[in-house]
């Protein structure tokens, strides 16, 4: 079975969350805030509901829409709330580390939802837990809750200022009170955030095309290093850090984000398209047609199609009802069904040389079954074309690939990894290339493809932070 999805890097998760002003239904809006933000989590999802006293919370495993019913939604009564979807990096995929994390203090109830990744959370759970602290889960986001916790005596902002200091690596987080609702977005700004507004309601989330979803207005990115606070007197914003370069994650623009996202000013849709127009000027081919993966590698095709004048073209099928459970009864079977998630579109591709497009090789093994896909489907030449440069190093942020081993990049030479996955010719997008794609002044993460990150890992420090 080509299984694209499982040679993929995994994004960890979505965030959203609403304060409500004026009357409106906090939880259904929030529900389908979560199911725009499907695509950043498919293992559990969460929404926690304050009702100004108490925050009732409901999440199990599974997409949005097998978690909730109408009923369950219908219960979750109040006039702010925060909502997950979750994709497990850290904290193993059970129902147990499913978000939102709700804890109770002297600041009263807290629910909290994170995305990305702390890369000193270890070190500040055994310092917290020699103090007395007790974890529910195994999940980093709730090294954040204790830490809130802790600071009680100073007040719900500056225990959230001070929490959010302790703590290194990436972080989009959304936290519920019983009377305010805060967005944390961390120093280098690697996870996106940003604030959206229906009438005077505002709301924070992971993509702007949860905005959409519910007819919202897209107010702005929260910056790196700042803190917002939603309450009944309005909107307030902290900066928690001296001003540090922004270092967004430039795979929230390759492949994570929805492409009909703006994330930090940058279309995501036409920096994909801008990518496929860069990935010919570098590596060209002579074909008949360009075809991109679903659904990740269509734009960078179209761009590429636009930039050579090769005919662009559908090449594969997507079963659009496959879920993500789907389980065939034994080897032999998974073997022979190769054309359950995608299917190549024979009359397009028989005796014709092709372009294929696709954003991104991780293992190598799914990109080796499309290509020979094409050629059992009469292809008569398939050119790879990679419209990302090539993946080397382990990810820390909040991505699933922490082991150069299990990159076919680390190891290999271009034509090795063309070798390996059968095609005729191999190009990839260069870092320059692709910096001129997003075509922006401010700055990414390129830490996957260079090996230089822009918060320093392992963290061993930790402790002179909670000691202050």
């Amino acid at each position: 079975m080509i299984d694209f999805e499982l040679d993929k890097l995994k994004e960890e998760c979505g965030v959203f969350g609403i304060y409500a002003k004026e009357e409106c239904d906090v939880a259904s809006i929030t529900y389908y805030g979560l199911y725009a933000l499907q695509h950043r989590g498919q293992e559990s999802a969460g929404i926690a509901v304050t009702n100004g006293k108490d925050i009732d919370c409901y999440k199990a495993m599974g997409l949005v829409s097998e978690v909730f019913s109408q009923e369950s939604i219908e219960k979750l009564k109040g006039k702010a709330a925060i909502g997950h979807v979750r994709y497990s990096t850290t904290g193993s995929s059970n129902v147990i580390n499913a978000q939102p994390i709700v804890g109770r203090s002297k600041l009263g109830s807290i629910a909290i939802a994170h995305n990305g990744n702390l890369v000193n959370a270890e070190v500040i759970r055994e310092l917290l837990e020699d103090g007395g602290c007790i974890f529910q889960t195994t999940a980093d986001s709730e090294v954040v809750l204790n830490l809130i916790a802790r600071g009680a005596k100073k007040g719900i902002e500056n225990a959230v200022l001070d929490a959010v200091q302790a703590v290194k690596g990436s972080y989009a987080i959304v936290i519920l009170f019983e009377d305010k609702l805060i967005g944390v977005r961390d120093p280098n700004g690697i996870r996106p955030l940003c604030i959206g507004k229906i009438d005077n309601n505002y709301i924070i989330c992971s993509e702007s095309c949860a905005l959409d979803a519910v007819s919202a207005e897209f107010v702005r990115d929260i910056e790196p290093g700042e803190v917002v606070v939603i309450d009944e007197k309005g909107i307030a914003s902290y900066n928690f850090t001296e001003k540090i370069s922004c270092k967004t994650c430039s795979f929230e623009y390759i492949y994570f984000a929805r492409p009909d996202s703006v994330i930090d000013g940058i279309n995501v849709y036409s920096a994909r398209v801008r990518a496929g127009h860069q990935l010919f000027k570098e590596s060209p081919a002579e074909a008949d047609i360009v075809i991109g993966v679903p659904d990740s590698g269509l734009a960078a095709a179209v761009g590429y199609a636009e930039a050579s004048g090769i005919p662009f073209g559908t090449g594969f099928i997507k079963n659009k009802y496959v879920g993500r459970t789907f389980i065939s009864p034994n080897q032999a079977l998974r073997e022979r069904t190769v054309s359950v998630k995608l299917n190549v579109l024979k009359v397009n591709v028989e005796g014709k040389r092709v372009i294929l497009i696709d954003d991104s090789i991780v293992r190598g093994t799914t990109s080796k079954k499309l290509v020979e896909a094409l050629r059992k489907a009469g292809a008569k030449e398939v050119h790879f074309r990679v419209s990302s440069p090539v993946v080397k190093y382990p990810c820390y942020f909040g991505i699933d690939i922490q082991y150069r081993s299990e990159l076919i990049g680390s190891m290999n030479t271009i034509e090795q990894i063309r070798e390996e996955i059968g095609c005729d010719s191999l190009g990839y997008l260069t870092i320059d290339g692709l910096l001129d794609s997003l075509d922006s002044k401010k700055g990414f993460c390129l830490g996957c493809f260079k090996g230089v990150y822009p918060v320093s890992t392992p963290i061993e420090a930790g402790k002179d932070i909670l000691e202050r």
